[in-house]
């Protein structure tokens, strides 16, 4: 697999950013982190982490959100996938609008009209018509909408283990063989 775009914006779940980066990086695989303003405080509020401690995270290069004229913004640039996650109703809005006024938003544009893979991942709840609407929009351009709705059948012991099954979840979208997570096999009942 090639370089893999990573954005974490400002809804709550920035835990699910960070382990699907934990797990990238020790696949080797080459990731774009960006990280929205919001996302900064999110990442410090519910991980206690700031966003220097990517510089230590192999494979990790971080972009600034402000930076449309970076690699991820880039059509002929050799980027294989987009993972917004989490992704902020904000961000969902500008992309169902086709507003790309920052490098999150540009680049996810361009992963679509360049037919990369996109995957966002939602964490809002309850989710408002908006939402619903501007999901189905983007699900109709082939964007794979995953939220971060873990299951329960395979009996999580720990927030970790909820957390491993959404990444789990984002990492089989990428075609990407893991196994962070239990999966159902069809003999549990």
């Amino acid at each position: 697999m090639g370089e893999i775009i990573i954005a974490i914006t400002g809804a709550s779940g920035a835990a699910y950013g960070l382990r699907l980066i934990e797990v990238l990086s020790e696949l080797g695989i080459e990731m774009r982190v960006i990280v929205t303003e919001s996302a900064k405080l999110t990442l410090k509020h519910e991980c206690d982490f700031n966003i220097d401690q990517f510089k230590s995270i192999e494979g990790v290069l971080l972009e600034d959100n402000e930076d449309i004229a970076a690699k991820s913004a880039s059509g002929s640039a050799k980027i294989d996938a987009m993972v917004i996650v989490p992704c902020s109703g904000t961000t969902l809005g500008k992309l169902a609008a086709g507003i790309g006024d920052n490098l999150v938003t540009r680049s996810a544009i361009v992963s679509m009209k360049e037919r990369r893979k996109l995957i966002i991942v939602p964490r809002e709840s309850p989710l408002a018509t908006v939402h619903i609407e501007n999901m189905l929009k983007l699900s109709s351009w082939d964007t794979v909408i995953l939220p971060a709705s873990p299951g329960f059948y395979n009996h999580p012991k720990s927030i970790d283990d909820l957390i491993d099954f959404i990444v789990s979840r984002i990492l089989d979208q990428l075609k990407i063989e893991n196994t962070i997570s239990k999966r159902w096999t069809g003999n549990e009942i």
